[in-house]
């Protein structure tokens, strides 16, 4: 398996933004993960993992150095929500455009609401001036919304294409929640998702922006977390659905994401995609994925007239072998965008999630998985950098061509894990506590310039 640089985690202030200003994410000439130029004025407040390194490119900096290069994610986050509120002050009149002419169309005339396009390309530069200037400020006196969070997060990722054409899975990590969106109570928050993309990357880019942005948006957020998830995974299907008229887009996405609110666990999911929690060695089942086979699903389907058809596998309408997504808008609604959610409380005996498309659960099954997980910090002596890589390669031994995103959120020190002889752990024990040694946190893009043909780097830190 091909491996790309392992360095220090550089996380973006491109990556932050984008979960208030899609604008910086839907951006086409810069590669900044653009569905295209132009998005819809309700949609100033998506966002999803993204590189520095592209968005420095943006930035009229005359060749300095980008001064929230390397900012820790709590700042970074800071920065965007002050950045991104300040612009939303002014006026965004001069970014707005008109629709393509080939979009006017009965399908958009059909929408309930009129849709205001804006130039994001513009909006994008904009947005990096004004961070420069935030930056500025910020340089004189830090304020003390951007100190120290309570928690830090020890996080392995790592994502392939495979032997697939291209790379439609995507993944979202915002351990500083609560600063990305301006939430000042006392409870902290962090956020997590895998998205698995089908018929092109628009919905699964889509999805990775906007889940998390609705989530923060909806009122019942502090009181019922799960039920905000789901309703945030529905508006998300119906923003998404509406872009997609309009532009002629057939992709969909399955999606999981988990937030850890204080000391609950929440997860919502559509589709195959899956979490599970793994606790003093023992895997805990969350969910049960969206699959045509599911006697329950499989009535819905047929109750609105459509059918679930063995062809190689189950399929909906003989197509989609998945019965929930976002998007697919040519299988509404056989194929529904209503997500289901389950919370959990925390008792601090927890050792770790861990979040995956279907590449990876399709040939691993749930209960090896904490053997896997054993296993490689014996050999790694507790550390958990690389775990995440070590679960995508045993999935590609075992076969899946697809492409595999594998998410490890530890909830212990992973020296713990191994000290306290969790399920599957060897007979040998690390003698001293392994460096962490950060590496780059950011979403895998199919154009950056250190990904090798077939793997992302390898990605492990403590955020």
């Amino acid at each position: 398996m091909g491996q790309g640089p392992v360095g220090r985690a550089q996380p973006s202030l491109t990556s932050a933004a984008q979960g208030l200003f899609p604008g910086v994410a839907v951006m086409k000439d810069h590669r900044l993960g653009a569905l295209n130029n132009r998005a819809g004025l309700s949609q100033i407040s998506g966002g999803r993992r993204s590189k520095i390194k592209v968005s420095a490119g943006l930035v009229p900096s005359g060749g300095c150095q980008p001064p929230w290069l390397n900012a820790p994610p709590l700042l970074a986050s800071s920065l965007a929500h002050e950045a991104v509120s300040q612009l939303l002050q002014t006026d965004l009149s001069e970014f707005r455009t008109l629709p393509r002419q080939e979009e006017d169309n009965e399908e958009v005339e059909e929408q309930k609401a009129p849709v205001t396009l804006l130039d994001t390309k513009g909006l994008a530069w904009s947005f990096f001036n004004r961070l420069w200037e935030v930056c500025s400020q910020w340089q004189k006196q830090v304020p003390s919304t951007a100190q120290v969070p309570p928690r830090q997060w020890l996080v392995s990722i790592h994502a392939i294409r495979n032997t697939r054409r291209r790379m439609e899975d995507r993944h979202v990590c915002l351990p500083a929640f609560n600063q990305l969106f301006g939430l000042s109570d006392a409870v902290d928050r962090a956020y997590f998702a895998v998205f698995d993309g089908h018929g092109g990357l628009d919905a699964s880019r889509y999805a990775a922006v906007h889940v998390h942005a609705n989530a923060a948006r909806q009122p019942e957020l502090r009181t019922d977390p799960a039920g905000a998830l789901r309703e945030a995974f529905r508006r998300t299907d119906e923003m998404f659905l509406g872009k997609a008229k309009r532009e002629r887009l057939q992709s969909g996405t399955t999606g999981v994401c988990a937030l850890i609110a204080g000391k609950t666990l929440h997860v919502a999911w559509l589709g195959d995609s899956q979490v599970i929690l793994v606790q003093q060695g023992q895997v805990v089942k969350l969910m049960e994925p969206h699959r045509p086979e599911r006697q329950d699903e499989k009535e819905r389907i047929e109750a609105l007239g459509g059918f679930v058809s063995h062809m190689d596998c189950w399929r909906v309408n003989g197509t989609l072998a998945v019965s929930r997504a976002i998007g697919d808008v040519f299988q509404k609604p056989y194929v529904s965008g209503e997500a289901d959610a389950a919370s959990r409380e925390l008792t601090g005996s927890e050792d770790y999630l861990l979040l995956a498309c279907d590449g990876f659960f399709d040939v691993v099954p749930h209960q090896e998985v904490a053997g896997l997980v054993q296993s490689h910090l014996v050999r790694q002596q507790g550390s958990g950098l690389r775990v995440a890589e070590e679960l995508v390669a045993a999935a590609r031994e075992r076969g899946s061509h697809d492409n595999i995103t594998v998410m490890v959120v530890f909830f212990r020190d992973p020296q713990d894990l191994l000290e306290g002889g969790a399920q599957g752990a060897g007979d040998s024990q690390a003698d001293r506590r392994s460096q962490d040694v950060p590496c780059d946190l950011s979403e895998a893009e199919n154009n950056t310039p250190w990904r090798s043909e077939e793997a992302q780097p390898p990605s492990g830190t403590r955020l």
